[in-house]
């Protein structure tokens, strides 16, 4: 079992488990996951299971993290997924998040990243955690950048461009004790 990272004022973080698969199909087919992130190909429970095994739960197994469910500390309601993702085409984790639609714009992203980047630079001891967007996704861009992520250029991800950005540990650390705590 992968540590997951400590719970905030409005969210807690938990492991993805099967109990999670109709709240995964229905984010992985919301509009803005297809558009920005792509299709997973999960069009049932069962391809919602087989996602979370590949993916989050072999991440976990493997590398002590992955993407985690975000729900609302006051409800238990699931509202979305962040974490870090391990891509063999970047030399360190990458941040990750998706929300449902109807919980985009009120700053879960940010608070969500905040936390996860806490855990990854503290806990985890990870020094760089880098994150990719579509060069259009401007939410994407500006959740990013509030949470102190710097563009380091563009770069080919299986013919698409996308822009990297870098978070580092020290320049973070100092800006997250001015922002977030």
């Amino acid at each position: 079992m992968a540590a997951v990272p400590p719970a905030t004022a409005r969210l807690v973080f938990s492991e993805l488990a099967a109990s999670d698969a109709g709240f995964i199909q229905a984010l992985l087919n919301s509009p803005g996951f297809l558009q920005y992130i792509g299709d997973r190909g999960v069009r049932s429970s069962d391809d919602a299971l087989r996602y979370m095994d590949a993916g989050p739960r072999a991440s976990y197994a493997a590398h002590g993290y992955g993407l985690w469910k975000v729900a609302l500390r006051a409800s238990g309601q699931a509202v979305g997924i962040s974490g870090l993702v391990r891509r063999d085409a970047l030399p360190h984790a990458d941040l990750g998040y998706a929300f449902l639609p109807e919980h985009t714009g009120q700053g879960l992203a940010c608070e969500a990243g905040a936390a996860v980047l806490a855990h990854a630079f503290g806990s985890l001891g990870l020094d760089t955690v880098l994150a990719i967007v579509q060069p259009g996704n401007a939410g994407s861009i500006r959740v990013l950048e509030k949470l102190a992520f710097e563009a380091t250029g563009p770069r080919e991800f299986n013919g698409e461009t996308l822009q990297v950005y870098a978070a580092h540990a020290p320049r973070w650390n100092r800006y997250a004790s001015f922002r977030y705590r």
